[in-house]
């Protein structure tokens, strides 16, 4: 499915730097050859790590990361980045592009970077990956799919940590807020909720989602329900399940199809299904609605106008 679903701060520990004024010996600010104490954190996956002091070279090994990256201003210092990111056409196309399932290390060795932003995909089965490039003293920071909206601002407020933006990262995260403040508070005054399948893989091998997805939490921001929300995390989905929700609204995120609105309607067997019925199948963006970084606000409104027309 060829989709990233792709994820926890952690508190920073600034050691300080002792003035030796007993002994008269200069302090940090007035040795002209201190240097900052480094930054030690703790990554969204469990892991110490420490932050150079200076980060003018990044290689970023997922699409959300990237956008991340490059709204918080680090744009021109992403010197490689993944595949999936390539797809987005928002770098250079003359930068490497390196494979998150199966990376290069020797690249990213050679490519000598002072920060390197993986996902969970590159810790695939308990193996690290990366470990040969941490080895070497170069800063792996992973950022595992998030689950919810929740860990989502997490994990920008970590990266702009990481990239001394704490700022920029603080104002996105309260934009993101303030958008979904204002789609909830419409959707909270919906009392006749209409039940919404949404597919992120077509048939033959359908895939959607219960509980505990972001997705899911934005189905109900927007005052509708997830028509397959007794169920948990990420699914593989039959017919016969389509068929017994009857959902009011389908929705589908599906990018690797031609029309995959169209294939739905098409489909035999699913004529009886109320969306098909009232013509209510539509898509909303891929990257969108399936990164998960601040651009989910961008979906949400698309999928809010889709649901409920006439009240957004």
């Amino acid at each position: 499915m060829k989709k990233l679903i792709l994820n926890a701060i952690v508190v920073i520990m600034l050691a300080s730097i002792l003035a030796a004024c007993s002994t008269q010996q200069p302090s940090a600010s007035q040795d002209p050859v201190a240097k900052e104490t480094p930054l030690s954190l703790t990554d969204p996956a469990g892991n110490e790590i420490i932050i150079p002091e200076e980060i003018n070279s990044i290689i970023s090994l997922a699409p959300s990361n990237t956008e991340i990256l490059i709204d918080l201003g680090y744009k021109d210092k992403i010197i490689a980045a993944d595949t999936q990111s390539q797809i987005l056409g928002v770098l250079s196309e003359n930068i490497p592009y390196i494979d998150l399932m199966n990376p290069d290390v020797e690249q990213i060795i050679a490519l000598k970077p002072d920060l390197v932003l993986a996902s969970g995909m590159s810790m695939a089965e308990g193996q690290d990956l990366l470990k040969p490039v941490s080895d070497l003293g170069i800063t792996v920071a992973y950022i595992p799919s998030s689950e919810s909206i929740e860990q989502i601002y997490n994990d920008i407020m970590f990266i702009s940590k990481v990239v001394k933006e704490e700022n920029k990262g603080q104002e996105i995260v309260d934009n993101m807020k303030l958008k979904i403040a204002d789609i909830k508070a419409v959707g909270d005054t919906i009392t006749n909720k209409k039940s919404v399948y949404f597919e992120i893989a077509a048939a033959p091998s359908m895939y959607s989602f219960g509980k505990g997805v972001f997705l899911n939490e934005m189905i109900e921001i927007i005052g509708a329900k997830n028509a397959l929300g007794d169920q948990e995390s990420w699914i593989s989905v039959s017919d016969e399940a389509v068929l017994a929700a009857n959902p009011d609204v389908i929705i589908t995120n599906v990018s690797y199809i031609e029309n995959p609105v169209d294939e739905i309607k098409s489909r035999l067997g699913w004529e009886s299904i109320k969306a098909i019925q009232n013509d209510e199948v539509y898509y909303v963006d891929n990257f969108k609605s399936s990164l998960s970084n601040h651009n989910i606000v961008i979906a949400l409104e698309q999928m809010a106008k889709a649901v409920y027309p006439d009240k957004y």
